[in-house]
């Protein structure tokens, strides 16, 4: 470990936000030690295929690493696996570990991302019941979703959906629980769920929406979720996938500023000046939709984490990304880019067996987001129009947004 008395960029989470800020201070020119703290005991990996490949891939799938350990040889980044910092002292900026081991820090960055909701049901001992977070996560996994399975997913979104696919193209029997009125419900507009759902049902998976789990009891070895109903689905293994909770208290502890979140400014600076953060633990204000929002996603993180990076060596720029968030179902892809607001009427573009577009305009026509589900290939090209023209503020012709045939791109030539 670095030197207490020769004070180092210190980074908490070794995911894709913490070791993109870390490969981002040293390539920025940062002289002094860099350290990297990970509480697992792998190299930083990314979480996407998580979901997808390392549950389906026929050979025993590795994880996909962001960065070898020779190259943070090369950067000179000390990389401390397995360790888990335990409390802030903000007063002369140390961190302690679980070993009571100490370590000064120049500037601190928070990337300790967010873990999975659990359910508030009653769930008896001995039940099978997975989430998926984490590469050990997904190996469990993988071990029972073979032929003959029987899986249920608890919850409709991107994370269940994702298993429920994967599941079902390895020969799982599959069925999707989901309480609200229909999937993705505070992800994509009705008809793209609509699309997906589809999906997944001409795949084979059973989905119930409108449906809530009562508690999980276990018989003869497997799990039964019991829906409040009485219905009951035996199952092999259960996935939750309810969403995420932002890893916060150990800012909390510290005594940082909480909201959905840790609380930054735009600059992704904490309520102190030497401590910042990035990734799925915090939130921010968003100049393009003039409000505070937190974001669980792969690009967020690793351009969150860059871009902290630049506010530690003191270029305070605001944060402006535009969200951007993807989805693999099947051999098809769900891309979503901006916020999409509820309530709001979209301007769908149909783009026939390629893909379905949708475009959010606020009242003065401009674009804010936009959501589409089909082939990579079509559907991603739209996307980065649709982004361009978020970041730009800019006011399309409506009959253009809709007219599949109109090239879009050359509205912003």
């Amino acid at each position: 470990m670095s030197n207490e008395n020769e004070k180092a960029i210190v980074i908490v989470g070794a995911g894709e936000a913490g070791t993109a800020a870390a490969i981002a201070v040293r390539e920025a020119g940062w002289p002094g030690p860099i350290v990297l703290i990970g509480n697992e005991t792998l190299l930083p990996y990314e979480r996407p295929p998580l979901s997808k490949a390392i549950l389906i891939d026929e050979t025993n799938p590795e994880p996909k690493l962001i960065v070898t350990a020779e190259r943070l040889a090369e950067l000179g980044i000390e990389f401390l696996h397995g360790s888990e910092v335990v409390s802030i002292d903000r007063a002369v900026n140390m961190v302690t570990f679980s070993d009571r081991a100490r370590l000064g820090y120049h500037r601190l960055l928070l990337a300790t991302g967010a873990r999975p909701r659990t359910l508030s049901i009653p769930i008896a001992e001995g039940s099978k019941v997975a989430t998926l977070r984490t590469y050990e996560d997904a190996m469990a996994i993988r071990q029972t979703i073979g032929q003959g399975c029987e899986l249920v997913v608890i919850g409709g979104g991107f994370i269940g959906l994702e298993v429920a696919a994967s599941a079902a193209s390895k020969g799982a029997s599959v069925t999707v629980i989901e309480a609200g009125p229909r999937l993705l419900t505070r992800s994509v507009p009705a008809p793209i769920a609509e699309l997906i759902r589809a999906k997944h049902e001409r795949s084979g998976v059973r989905i119930e929406t409108g449906v809530v789990v009562a508690r999980i009891d276990v018989s003869e070895g497997r799990s039964n979720v019991v829906l409040a109903s009485d219905r009951t689905h035996p199952a092999d293994l259960v996935v939750v996938g309810v969403g995420a909770v932002p890893n916060v208290e150990l800012a909390h502890a510290a005594g940082l500023a909480i909201e959905n979140g840790i609380l930054l400014d735009e600059t992704l600076a904490t309520s102190d000046p030497f401590i910042f953060a990035a990734g799925d633990c915090c939130s921010f204000p968003h100049r393009l939709y003039d409000k505070r929002i937190r974001l669980e996603a792969w690009r967020n993180a690793q351009r969150q984490g860059a871009a902290a990076a630049a506010s530690m060596l003191g270029d305070n720029r605001p944060y402006e990304e535009v969200p951007w968030f993807w989805s693999d179902q099947y051999e098809e892809t769900l891309q979503i880019v901006g916020l999409c607001e509820e309530g709001q009427i979209p301007i769908q573009r149909d783009l026939g067996a390629k893909g379905q577009l949708f475009y959010y305009l606020t009242d003065d026509g401009r674009v804010v987001s936009a959501c589409g589900f089909g082939s990579l290939g079509a559907i991603a090209k739209e996307i980065r129009v649709a982004e361009m023209m978020i970041s730009r503020r800019f006011v399309p012709d409506v009959k253009a947004l809709a007219d599949p045939a109109f090239n879009l791109k050359s509205l912003l030539a």
